[in-house]
C-alpha cells in the first residue's frame, strides 16, 4: 500500500511577480505527485482567479492545487501600494493564519 502523497504549502510574497512563478512551480509539483496548498492574500486570489478564468477554457487550471486565501491586514480602502502599510498589515496577519493552516 502506497503512502500518502507529500503535501507542500506554497506561500508567495503577495506580489504578482512572486505569485506567477510559484503557481507554475505548484503545477510542476502536482505533476510529480505532490498535494499543494497555495496560500495567497484575498486581493491576490481575486487577481489569480480572474487570470485563470481568462486563460483556461476547461476550468482545470487549479487541478490538484488547493487555493487558500488569507487577509492582508488592510481595510478595503487602504492603499496596497503603500509598502510600509502593506508590510505592517501582512506581518500582523500572516503568522496566525499560516499557523492555523499548518494544523489543518
Amino acid at each position: 500500500m502506497a503512502g500518502a502523497a507529500p503535501h507542500v504549502m506554497v506561500l508567495p510574497f503577495p506580489a504578482q511577480g512572486h505569485v506567477t512563478p510559484l503557481m507554475e512551480l505548484s503545477h510542476r509539483l502536482v505533476d510529480h505527485g505532490f498535494q499543494v496548498t497555495f496560500v495567497c492574500t484575498e486581493p491576490i486570489r481575486k487577481l489569480l482567479l480572474d487570470a485563470l478564468r481568462r486563460n483556461a477554457d476547461d476550468g482545470e487550471a487549479l487541478d490538484g492545487i488547493r487555493l487558500v486565501s488569507i487577509p492582508d491586514g488592510l481595510a478595503d480602502g487602504d492603499d496596497r501600494r503603500d509598502l510600509c502599510k502593506f508590510l505592517d498589515g501582512i506581518s500582523r496577519c500572516l503568522p496566525g493564519y499560516v499557523e492555523q493552516l499548518h494544523h489543518l
